[in-house]
C-alpha cells in the first residue's frame, strides 16, 4: 500500500505530513495543535498574503538577494495563489499564535512546496525553494503578517464604501419623494409637532454621509505598512532599501497608495490604525441601527400600530398566521449591528495586548475587523435593495396622525401664551376632542382665529 504521509522536518524534529498537500512541516503542527473551532482565515486575506509575498520576491530579487530562479519560482506559485488556486492548502484555525506565525509558514511552505515542483523537485525536500531561507527572506512573521491586515483591509474597504454610497443615495431619493409628505414628529416616543418625511430621512442621509466622511478618513493610517520592521521594528537582517522597496511592489501590485509606516516599532507593537477603523465602523452601525428600528416601527401594523410606512412584502412572515408581513431586513440589520458593536469591545482589548515590542492577538483583530467589513457591506446591500428602494409612505395615515396630532398646539403659544394653550391640549385629550374642537370649547379663540394660526405645512421650518 502507498504510503500516505511524507515525512518532513522542521526545527524541533520530524513530522509526518499527508502526501497530497502542499504545506510541510509548521502548518501540521499547527493542525495538530490549534484544533480550535472552525474560524479560518478569509481567501481574500491569504490571496493579500500571497501578493505581499511575491512582492517581497521581488523587492529581494531587485535588491540582489534572490537569484532571478528562485524568484521567477516564487512569482508562478503566487500568481496561482492570487488565482484563487490552492485555497484547501490553508486549512489553519484563526485561534493559533497571537503574532501569525503559523499562517505566515503555512504560506512559506505552500509556496515553497509549489515552486519546487515547478522545478521538478519532490515536495517536502525544499531543494530549489526553502520555506524560511527563500520564501521568508526579509521578512519575519512579525511585520509581514500585520503587512497582510493592512492591504486586506485596503482591498476590501472600497466594498463597503461603495455599499455605503448607494444606500445614501436610495436614501436621498426618499428624501425627495418626501419633501411634502407631511407627518407627525415624534421625541420621547411620543408626539411632537409636524415635519415632512423627507426631513426624517434626510437625518438617516446625514447619519451616513457623517461615517462615510468618517471612514475615508481613516484611510491614510491603514495605507502604511509594517514591513521592513523584521522581529522587533530595528529592520535587522534586511536591506537598508528593503523597507521602501517591497512597499514600492506591494504598491504597484495592489494599485494602492501603500507606504512605510512612520514608525515600524509602532505597527509591530500596536495596531491603532485597524482600531479606529473598527471604531469609525461602531459608528455607522450604531446609525444603520437606529435607522432600521425607525424604519421598523414606522412600519408597525398594518392595523394596530403606526403604518406610516409599508415595506416591501418579500416573504411570509409567519408559519401559523396567514398573510403576516414583518420588517425582516430591518431585523437582520439590527441583528448585524449588534454583532459589530460586540466585536468593538473585542477590537479594543486586543488592541490593548501589545507587551513590548509585539501585539499578540494579530490573528483576532483582523478576523474580527474582517467580519465587521463584510457584514456591514452585505447589510447595507441588502437593506438597500429589499427594503429602502421599495418602501412606500402610507398617505393616508399620516395626514390622519397629523390631523390629530395634539402637538399642533405649539402653533397656538405665540397666539394665546403657553399656559392656555397646554390647557386646550390637556383637556382635548382628557376629553378624546379635537384641538380645534377644545379650544372652541374652552372659549380661548375663534373657529377662524384657529385655523389661521394652526396651519401644519406652516409649521415645518422657522417663521417670521
Amino acid at each position: 500500500m502507498k504510503n500516505k504521509y511524507r515525512t518532513e522536518h522542521d526545527s524541533l524534529g520530524e513530522v509526518q505530513v499527508p502526501v497530497d498537500v502542499l504545506w510541510g512541516a509548521q502548518t501540521q503542527r499547527s493542525l495538530y495543535f490549534f484544533a480550535v473551532g472552525s474560524d479560518r482565515f478569509s481567501a481574500e486575506f491569504i490571496s493579500a498574503f500571497a501578493l505581499v509575498k511575491k512582492a517581497a520576491a521581488l523587492a529581494n530579487h531587485e535588491l540582489g538577494k534572490l537569484p532571478q530562479g528562485k524568484k521567477d519560482l516564487i512569482v508562478t506559485a503566487c500568481d496561482e495563489i492570487l488565482h484563487g488556486q490552492h485555497r484547501e492548502q490553508f486549512p489553519l484555525s484563526v485561534w493559533q499564535t497571537g503574532s501569525g506565525t503559523q499562517t505566515n509558514m503555512n504560506l512559506n511552505e505552500v509556496i515553497a512546496n509549489r515552486g519546487g515542483e515547478l522545478a521538478g523537485c519532490e515536495r517536502g525536500l525544499y531543494t530549489e525553494l526553502h520555506p524560511n531561507d527563500h520564501v521568508n527572506m526579509s521578512q519575519s512573521s512579525n511585520d509581514v503578517f500585520p503587512t497582510a491586515m493592512h492591504v486586506v483591509t485596503a482591498q476590501q474597504l472600497p466594498l463597503l464604501i461603495r455599499a455605503l454610497a448607494g444606500l445614501r443615495s436610495a436614501l436621498q431619493h426618499k428624501v425627495e419623494e418626501y419633501e411634502h409628505v407631511l407627518k407627525s414628529g415624534r421625541t420621547h416616543m411620543m408626539d411632537a409637532t409636524p415635519m415632512t418625511l423627507g426631513q426624517e430621512f434626510s437625518a438617516f442621509k446625514a447619519q451616513l454621509d457623517y461615517s462615510h466622511q468618517q471612514i475615508e478618513a481613516s484611510m491614510p493610517a491603514i495605507y502604511q505598512l509594517a514591513i521592513g520592521g523584521s522581529a522587533v521594528g530595528t529592520g535587522m537582517n534586511t536591506h537598508p532599501q528593503w523597507a521602501q522597496t517591497v512597499t514600492r511592489f506591494i504598491r504597484d501590485l495592489s494599485g494602492i497608495p501603500f507606504v512605510t509606516a512612520d514608525n515600524l516599532f509602532m505597527a509591530l507593537a500596536a495596531h491603532e490604525a485597524l482600531l479606529d477603523l473598527h471604531g469609525r465602523l461602531s459608528v455607522l452601525a450604531s446609525s444603520l441601527f437606529k435607522i432600521a428600528n425607525d424604519i421598523r416601527l414606522m412600519n408597525s401594523g398594518p392595523r394596530c400600530g403606526l403604518a406610516e410606512l409599508r415595506v416591501p412584502s418579500n416573504e411570509p412572515g409567519s408559519s401559523i398566521m396567514p398573510g403576516k408581513v414583518n420588517p425582516t431586513q430591518a431585523e437582520a440589520m439590527t441583528m448585524i449591528c449588534t454583532r459589530v458593536l460586540g466585536n468593538q469591545t473585542t477590537m479594543l482589548m486586543a488592541g490593548s495586548q501589545g507587551h513590548f515590542q509585539l501585539n499578540v492577538f494579530k490573528p483576532l483583530i483582523i478576523h474580527t475587523l474582517l467580519e465587521s467589513m463584510t457584514l456591514l457591506t452585505g447589510a447595507m446591500n441588502s437593506f438597500n435593495q429589499h427594503c429602502i428602494s421599495g418602501l412606500q409612505a402610507n398617505l393616508q395615515q399620516l395626514a390622519s396622525n397629523v390631523s390629530r396630532s395634539l402637538m399642533l398646539v405649539t402653533a397656538l403659544s405665540p397666539v394665546i401664551g403657553y399656559e392656555k394653550a397646554a390647557h386646550a391640549a390637556r383637556y382635548a385629550d382628557l376629553n378624546n376632542l379635537g384641538l380645534r374642537e377644545a379650544v372652541l370649547q374652552l372659549k380661548l379663540m375663534t373657529g377662524e382665529a384657529f385655523d389661521a394660526a394652526v396651519r401644519p405645512s406652516d409649521m415645518i421650518a422657522p417663521n417670521a
